[in-house]
């Protein structure tokens, strides 16, 4: 279930950077392709279809795996998600990985709390001590984009319902 939710928050990374691209500041997709440990998620967001929603206007938060949270997937997770038949799956667990708000980390630090993500669930987010997003932990915050915020996470995470 981790691999799927990888997946799904590669796509929202993508579709958030793309929202809000004013001058020279990029969106939350171009800042994504612009980084090789995202190669990954970018593939996943172009296979879900969620460039273009990620280069909208936001604001969006993607919590963003890295290519070793894919990796770190049991085998075969992220090749299956990635299948066309699979589409819909790799679309929840990318969009579970994104907020329809934009969150700096200094919003939510000392904080614990619960809250819907695109794909339409819950992800607790603890700030209490260091951030960890549905049990991953957030390794780089507060990466701004044109439409929104990045921050890095080390695992894939899974909405609810399918893990």
């Amino acid at each position: 279930m981790k691999w799927l939710a990888g997946a799904l928050l590669i796509a929202a990374v993508s579709t958030t950077a793309a929202a809000h691209n004013h001058g020279n500041k990029k969106d939350i997709v171009d800042i994504a392709a612009s980084d090789g440990q995202f190669s990954t998620l970018v593939t996943a967001v172009k296979a879900a279809g969620l460039v273009d929603t990620l280069k909208g206007d936001g604001p969006f938060t993607v919590f963003a795996p890295t290519n070793d949270a894919f990796a770190a997937l049991p085998e075969g997770t992220v090749e299956n998600l990635l299948k066309p038949e699979n589409k819909d799956q790799l679309v929840a667990v990318l969009t579970y990985h994104v907020l329809g708000d934009k969150v700096p980390s200094s919003a939510i630090a000392g904080k614990e709390l619960s809250t819907a993500t695109v794909q339409g669930e819950e992800v607790a987010i603890d700030a209490t001590d260091g951030v960890q997003v549905g049990g991953a932990n957030v390794v780089k915050a507060d990466i701004m984009a044109s439409n929104g915020v990045i921050h890095v996470i080390d695992a894939v995470i899974l909405p609810p319902s399918m893990r």
